[in-house]
């Protein structure tokens, strides 16, 4: 075991986690190579150059992350589920769309939530506005597609958490969805994940040695994470330039009306690679005729319903649940990107 892999290993990211992109980047060069050589230069500048654009945005993203782990400020979010219901959904749907868990990742502190017995409206908005956007999400959504795209993309995650959160309080109190977890799903199911009790945020974090270790490995990790991501999606990006027509893509997702809107929608659940990963792409079919709220409801509905996001909650609740999680992702999505596509028109 090399002293690289030892220290991937000790902040929790396998080689096989960097392997699999790393792959896929080689292979799809290795096939420009051999059918497309002219393309193959052109193709590795323009992910350089796209990649040394956003370095900023991706630094600044990769700080905050590492300061919330760092500080504790991660542990502000247990406080959304006290209180009032009615409050608990507005705070919820708030920190949903402020905390730093993507789609996958939030699942784990769904199963402990609801396996304490937290109501499932305040976690149902929280579930749905999280994945959409973050802090770090925000920076690089403001740097990639803008700022009113960021601003829109901030509303609407809380947006989609309010919608979900009152109509699943409606259905409960109407005697529906009273045992939402599966058979079997203990506390702290799906790895285990625990709610950890409210404390005091250490904002100086630096003066503890052990928190800025955390800092480091956070770091560290989220370099890797983002930085692979990012750089396969500039690639994807740079491939989408130079082999799909404009006229196409103006075609399929451009031009007027919600028919490119709906398609969009439906397309984000098998297509969405990550959040991270999704902007560039966007970037890259937006310049190409792609409607914004197209691309708006892709990302949101990619973000809530990724098929790996999909199967999680699928293996968590029970068929019903599931079932009106995934409505209120497509039909939330939707309606984001009919009202984006007016706002960015």
């Amino acid at each position: 075991m090399t002293a690289l892999t030892m220290q991937l290993r000790r902040i929790g990211v396998s080689a096989r986690q960097i392997d699999r992109v790393l792959l896929v980047a080689l292979a799809i060069l290795l096939a420009v190579y051999l059918f497309d050589p002219a393309r193959l230069v052109p193709s590795i500048t323009f992910t350089l150059d796209a990649f040394i654009g956003t370095a900023p945005y991706l630094l600044l993203s990769i700080g905050i992350a590492a300061y919330a782990t760092a500080s504790g400020a991660d542990n502000l979010i247990s406080r959304a589920f006290a209180g009032h219901p009615v409050r608990m959904v507005f705070t919820a749907a708030a920190f949903g769309a402020l905390s730093p868990f993507c789609s996958c990742g939030v699942i784990p502190l769904i199963a402990a939530l609801l396996a304490m017995g937290v109501p499932l409206a305040p976690v149902m908005a929280f579930w749905l506005a999280s994945p959409v956007i973050d802090p770090a999400m925000f920076v690089l959504t403001a740097g990639t597609l803008g700022t009113d795209f960021a601003v829109i993309k901030l509303v609407s995650a809380i947006f989609l958490g309010l919608m979900g959160g009152f109509v699943t309080m409606w259905l409960v109190g109407r005697g529906f969805l009273s045992d939402p977890l599966r058979d079997g799903v203990g506390n702290g199911g799906c790895g285990g994940a625990k709610v950890r009790a409210p404390r005091d945020v250490v904002w100086k974090f630096w003066q503890d040695g052990e928190r800025v270790t955390k800092f480091r490995k956070s770091a560290i990790a989220n370099v890797i994470f983002l930085g692979k991501w990012m750089a396969f999606a500039f690639l994807l990006e740079s491939m989408m330039v130079a082999y799909i027509p404009a006229e196409s893509v103006s075609g399929l997702l451009g031009g007027e009306g919600v028919g490119p809107i709906a398609i969009a929608t439906l397309v984000g659940v098998p297509a969405y690679l990550n959040g991270y990963a999704a902007l560039p792409v966007m970037q890259g079919l937006i310049s190409q005729g792609m409607q914004s709220g197209a691309a708006m409801a892709f990302l949101v509905a990619g973000g809530v319903s990724s098929i790996p996001a999909a199967i999680a909650v699928f293996a968590l609740v029970k068929k019903p649940v599931f079932a009106l999680y995934l409505a209120y992702a497509l039909a939330g999505s939707f309606a984001i990107g009919v009202v984006s596509q007016v706002w960015l028109a």
